[in-house]
This record gives structure tokens, C-alpha cells and sequence, in this order.
């Protein structure tokens, strides 16, 4: 096994939809600010979320199937927020790691 490490320029989460217009409104919201990047055609990103970045793909065979974890220290208060904008929070999970 190398003892090189990975060098890791930065982290993306890839989130596949299928109409990135209307998908873009929504994210907007979603991370509190406009999109920082559009790279490539039919592809739009957000950096440093966190430490980590978001990209939003136009590819309707994929949409809907993508997953995406966002962590936060204080979940009452980004549900409540997410609320004020018509954003539901689904499957808030708390434990031994938090919530």
C-alpha cells in the first residue's frame, strides 16, 4: 500500500435533474444563496457549503435519484428557515453522531 495520500482539491456532492431552470430556484433557497459556478453546459455548482461543494446536473433519465446529506449544527433553527421558504425537511435523523 503507497503512503501517498489522496490529494483532494475539493469534495462535490452531484445531484441529477431534470429541468435545471426550475431546479436552480429551488437549491437557491435551499443553500440561501445564488449558484457560484456554471462550468459546463447543463451544469451549475455551489463551493464551499461547509468545507464541500454542489452540483446540480441536467440529466432526467438520472433525476430523482441522487442523494444528498446536509449537516447542521442547529436543526431546529435550518428547519424552521427551510419552512419560511416552502421547503419541507424530510428524514431529519438524530442519534449518537447528532442530528
Amino acid at each position: 500500500m503507497s503512503s501517498k495520500v489522496f490529494n483532494v482539491q475539493g469534495a462535490y456532492a452531484g445531484m441529477s435533474v431534470a429541468d435545471l431552470d426550475i431546479a436552480l430556484v429551488w437549491y437557491e433557497k435551499l443553500i440561501g444563496r445564488p449558484v457560484d459556478d456554471k462550468p459546463i453546459p447543463g451544469m451549475v455548482q455551489w463551493r464551499n457549503i461547509g468545507g464541500a461543494g454542489l452540483q446540480l446536473w441536467e440529466d432526467e433519465t438520472h433525476a430523482g435519484h441522487s442523494v444528498m446529506t446536509l449537516v447542521t449544527p442547529d436543526l431546529d433553527t435550518e428547519i424552521s428557515r427551510l419552512a419560511a421558504l416552502d421547503i419541507a425537511a424530510v428524514n431529519a435523523a438524530s442519534g449518537p453522531f447528532g442530528k
